[in-house]
């Protein structure tokens, strides 16, 4: 008996960017008397059905972008004999469509480190049961990543994952309602032993591949100091505390080392915390700007962000405090009119980003935007080979619309043809060049603009174009491209590197005057 791990993708390109976390954190969960796991990524190439014995234990975890080639691998595997487990976002959302058609004798749903481990013993008992409940984990309990099983040269990025949850409720969103309001951190020493691990094994570059890693705002400190009742000020106060002990365990890291995550744009109105991921290495931040509008920020629930000339200078913010932006922005929401797109570009020119994705508007499952959108549409939504669009992730990518929920103004087509001429424009030889001067050595310039074409490779033309040719010239050109990524971010092997000596916990004085500060006024 031989478990396998397989991470379905419809597209391989040979080489990854990121490694998948959950495939690796999986593994870590597999007990040791199933001997090792076989680890199967198809964004590095296709998984062949026939390598299958019966007995065999098939993991499969899907989000609603792979979950229909994840379900073709499951049909498979379970023709071949093998037991078919299911999880991921999709399968938690979506168990019966997985036994239905992905050949699930199992679910997990929600997280998997402890119902992982439950199934397998299970299954190898004969008593395997139909669905395993695996709840939210508290940080306590997350799992490092198998990186002894990481193939060697494959990733550009590794990833490491601190905190999950986010306290924010973006309409377009699940995480919130999927990981939880409440942010569950991961100790401080395990986030740091799991780094040195992967400087050992030659990977600088990390992803902090956190749902939010800026859970607590000023804001949110100046709100709860207004009650009476300080119990959520101080839990408040303990998370922020513990982000800047993280920042300060990672400053003492190899020099050369490079983060990049996720954080929310209030981070901006917080210099001390801007500062403290500079001198933790953290280079970039994916930030969610969504819309450039007031009328757009609304559309989404993300009131809180600022827009216009103000929506400039936050982003310059971030550069002035070393943290290079990957601005994400969304087309297709229902204020947008033909000129949103136009003063989208000049926002990303304008404020400084070094990259930036712009996505039209998806009704995602289990979001508040896919809720009302099922709703509206309900028994009327069109069909496409008998399938409704509202389970579009069910439609083969050749016949599957790029755009799903009717705009006011707009057409389907207006908005993705002018979503790909921003992709085009903002990502053309001339301006990746003019942003490429922003880092100092030529190398570093060399590896800027070679990762800007191939993100857009990988993601803008694979993801919006509607001609197969297109995008199969894409991923070819990703593939080649990769090749020098690859030893561009390849790290040197530190074997003897040791974990960085922490002093004992306390906080600082600046930081209890910047609390006391912001919950006073």
């Amino acid at each position: 008996m031989t478990v396998c791990l397989i991470n379905p993708s419809p597209v391989s390109f040979g080489i990854g960017v990121i490694t998948p976390r959950w495939l690796y954190v999986l593994a870590a969960a597999t007990p040791a008397e199933y001997g090792e796991p076989r680890l199967i990524d198809e964004t590095l190439e296709s998984f062949d059905v026939s390598t299958l014995q019966a007995g065999d234990i098939v993991g499969i975890g899907i989000h609603t972008g792979n979950a229909l080639r994840g379900y073709q691998l499951g049909a498979a595997a379970r023709a071949a004999g093998a037991y078919v487990i299911f999880g991921g976002i999709h399968a938690t959302l979506y168990p019966d469509e997985a036994r239905e058609l992905g050949g699930a004798h199992a679910v997990v749903s929600g997280d998997g480190e402890i119902a992982w481990p439950m199934a397998l013993r299970d299954c190898a008992a004969g008593q395997l049961n139909a669905s395993y409940a695996g709840g939210r984990v508290e940080g306590d309990t997350f799992l490092p990543g198998r990186w002894d099983l990481v193939p060697r040269g494959r990733y550009m990025w590794a990833s490491v994952q601190t905190v999950r949850g986010c306290p924010k409720h973006c309409s377009f969103c699940s995480v919130w309602r999927t990981d939880g309001q409440r942010p569950r951190q991961r100790h401080v020493d395990r986030v740091v032993a799991e780094i040195v691990d992967l400087r050992r094994r030659g990977f600088r570059f990390i992803v902090l591949a956190d749902d939010n890693f800026y859970p607590v705002t000023l804001e949110d400190l100046r709100m709860a100091g207004r009650r009476q009742d300080t119990t959520h000020l101080e839990e408040l106060q303990a998370i922020r505390a513990e982000r800047f002990e993280l920042m300060a365990a990672l400053e003492r890291l190899p020099a050369d080392t490079v983060f990049f995550t996720q954080i929310t744009m209030e981070a901006a109105e917080d210099p001390e915390f801007l500062d403290a991921m500079r001198r933790a290495h953290i280079r970039g931040a994916l930030v969610g700007v969504e819309s450039v509008t007031p009328e757009g920020l609304k559309d989404v629930y993300k009131n809180f962000n600022q827009s216009g000339e103000a929506l400039v200078g936050q982003l310059q913010a971030f550069r002035r405090h070393g943290v290079h932006v990957l601005g994400s922005f969304i087309f297709g929401l229902p204020s947008d009119r033909l000129e949103t797109f136009d003063a989208c570009l000049s926002v990303a020119e304008r404020s400084d980003v070094a990259f930036a994705q712009f996505v039209m508007l998806q009704p995602l499952p289990g979001t508040l935007d896919f809720a009302a959108w099922e709703k509206a549409v309900s028994d009327t939504a069109p069909r496409v080979d008998g399938i409704p669009l509202t389970r579009y992730w069910l439609i083969p990518s050749s016949k599957r619309p790029r755009v799903y929920m009717q705009h006011p103004t707009m057409t389907a087509d207006e908005i993705r043809t002018n979503t790909q001429s921003v992709w085009d424009r903002f990502y053309s030889f001339r301006s990746i060049w003019r942003r490429a001067h922003t880092v100092k050595s030529l190398k570093a310039r060399l590896a800027f603009v070679l990762i800007s074409k191939i993100y857009r490779q990988m993601y803008a033309n694979t993801g919006i174009a509607t001609d197969s040719a297109r995008i199969n010239r894409s991923a070819q050109w990703a593939r080649l491209m990769a090749i020098p990524c690859r030893w561009l971010f390849a790290g040197r092997p530190l074997p003897e590197l040791q974990a960085p000596a922490m002093p004992p916990r306390e906080r600082s004085p600046r930081l209890l005057a910047t609390v006391r500060s912001v919950t006073t006024r």
